[in-house]
């Protein structure tokens, strides 16, 4: 079965021949209509609006021949060390295809019912398009991704998310195409063994290189007929094979430049030089320089484009690092101007391939703290851990009906003028307690019928303690100490899974109850709120604590009947 990483073009497009005398082995001239695409007088800057309905609607959404281009965006001069030499850069978002690849398109000729299983050593944006192809198309939903051990956990569970079955193998990083004992190889042998399974290999794969012929250098020469200079990585070398190709015939004078990896460093995608001899590409006659980048250089450039709009990966960073070197070489050679077009400036376009977001890790383990702002307050990552939910926190009057039946007395006292006689005015529910987290003196001035001591050591100073999220942004020592005093206190094990003898027989007074916490403003019963909910507790407490609950005017009998808060009341 040909899975296909090109797409079938359609026979009315044929006639629409920009460069007939090219030959490549594929149609360029088969490209999207100019017309079809708006106008303005720098050229054609958009395409016109584009939806797709319908059982095919998948399928036109995925066809560059349907879609508008992908979009060619100029770098700030902020970015390009260069502007002031009459160079200008341009950014081709490939990643802005549907399938963030527009190297996997579906094959219009795939016979149905045959091929059961896709299998194809990739590390990234390939394997991945080619499960949504197989999937979206074809109804295939074995798709196998063969890729190195040393891959990241967010790659690997990005390739999860996308339904992938994940092989991995040892070995280096990037193996040869003819490497008997790496996963390129592995996955051509099990082709081999069976009808009903296909590998695509993008790495002898024509059709590779042949789309960027097709489609992504047309598309360019389209938005950018000016365009004198054209940058590629080279990691299958499908990308610089096919854009080489393409404007070595369609437009000879563009200098075309090759990237690879410094030798023994690792940019995802690329590789280093000494090891496409073995690629069958015609990728040598593609290029007219080559030049070699390391990782800190591509995360650092991906960053800093990121950072001004441009979202792209590392291998789009190094791309463009790439591109800056050549530039300044032939600076200091006194030779730039021999780039130049006939209106005096250097027109440069590098594509951009990748995203960022499955790379956040290395980001940070190739460019270092200094390019990042710290996080504040970083000591939380470690405390306040559990859910919090507004519906636990109580009006006072609510709290009180829910815990107690309320005797209502002949006037409107307030709790607090109530003390002397708490025990009358309010009977506890039953499997109910109270949790009166304040300090002991003043626990023993006033607390509810049914209530257990634990002054926490967080509250040792009393009202004048505060809350733990009074000044959130700035200081959270309250808030770290009180989760951790609590967590001591209602984990029945301590770090090292011993047994807290305290903690259980605390734990078993208040498990199968409803438990309202009490303290001086409400806010810390909130942390405990979480922290007992966490371990099984259905724990709730008054919103503005004690303070509330004292200011609160307790039901008479003449007025208990209007009141608007339902209430359990005993008369």
């Amino acid at each position: 079965m040909n899975f296909g990483l090109s797409c079938t073009l359609s026979p009315e497009l044929l006639e629409h021949s920009g460069h007939p005398e090219l030959s490549c082995g594929c149609d360029i001239s088969a490209v999207r209509p100019r017309e079809a695409w708006v106008q303005d007088q720098q050229g054609f800057t958009s395409a016109a609006r584009f939806e797709s309905y319908g059982p095919e609607s998948v399928r036109n959404y995925f066809d560059p021949e349907q879609s508008p281009p992908l979009p060619l965006v100029e770098i700030p001069d902020s970015l390009n060390p260069y502007r002031q030499d009459g160079v200008r850069i341009y950014a081709k978002m490939m990643t802005m295809h549907p399938a963030t690849n527009v190297k996997v398109m579906p094959e219009k000729g795939v016979e149905l019912g045959k091929t059961k299983t896709i299998v194809e050593s990739s590390s990234g944006s390939t394997v991945i398009s080619m499960a949504m192809v197989a999937r979206a198309f074809h109804g295939i939903d074995d798709v196998h991704a063969y890729l190195s051990n040393k891959t990241s956990e967010t790659k690997l569970r990005m390739m999860q998310f996308f339904g992938l079955n994940v092989t991995l193998f040892g070995g280096p990083a990037q193996p040869t195409p003819v490497d008997e004992r790496g996963g390129i190889r592995a996955a051509a042998r099990k082709d081999a063994e069976s009808e009903s399974v296909c590998s695509p290999n993008q790495y002898i794969n024509d059709d590779n290189w042949k789309a960027h012929v097709r489609w992504t250098g047309p598309q360019i020469h389209r938005q950018l007929p000016e365009i004198n200079v054209i940058a590629a990585s080279m990691g299958t070398a499908g990308t610089m094979t096919g854009l080489g190709t393409y404007f070595k015939q369609a437009k000879p004078s563009v200098y075309r430049i090759a990237v690879c990896t410094n030798a023994g460093e690792r940019v995802p995608g690329p590789r280093e030089y000494s090891l496409m001899s073995e690629v069958e590409f015609p990728y040598l006659a593609s290029h007219d320089a080559l030049e070699e980048v390391g990782a800190p250089d591509s995360y650092s450039l991906s960053l800093d484009l990121t950072r001004q709009g441009i979202v792209c990966g590392p291998s789009s960073g190094f791309t463009l690092k790439g591109l800056f070197q050549r530039i300044e070489k032939h600076k200091q050679e006194g030779t730039l101007s021999n780039l130049a077009g006939p209106d005096g400036e250097i027109h440069c376009v590098f594509m951009c391939c990748d995203l960022p977001f499955q790379y956040l890790n290395e980001y940070f383990q190739n460019l270092g703290p200094e390019k990042f702002s710290p996080l504040r307050n970083e000591r939380l990552r470690n405390v306040d851990l559990y859910r919090y939910d507004d519906a636990w926190e109580l009006d006072s009057l609510t709290a009180l009906s829910n815990y107690f039946t309320i005797h209502p007395l002949g006037t409107h006292d307030t709790v607090l003028s109530l003390a002397d006689q708490i025990d009358k005015a309010l009977t506890p529910s039953v499997n109910t307690q109270i949790l009166d987290l304040r300090c002991s003196s003043d626990y023993d001035a006033f607390h509810l019928p049914n209530s257990v001591n634990i002054p926490l050591d967080a509250l040792r100073n009393g009202p004048s303690s505060g809350s733990p999220f009074a000044n959130p942004a700035d200081d959270c020592a309250m808030l770290e100490q009180l989760w951790l005093e609590l967590e001591r206190l209602f984990n029945v094990k301590d770090k090292a899974g011993n047994r807290n003898a305290s903690a259980e027989a605390l734990m078993s007074i208040l498990r199968g109850k409803r438990v309202l916490t009490l303290c001086y403003d409400g806010d810390s019963s909130r942390v405990a709120n979480s922290v007992l909910r966490a371990k099984g507790v259905e724990a709730e407490c008054i919103r503005g604590g004690y303070s509330a609950l004292v200011k609160l005017q307790m039901p008479c009998n003449d007025t208990c009947a209007v009141v608007s808060v339902p209430v359990s009341v005993e008369v």
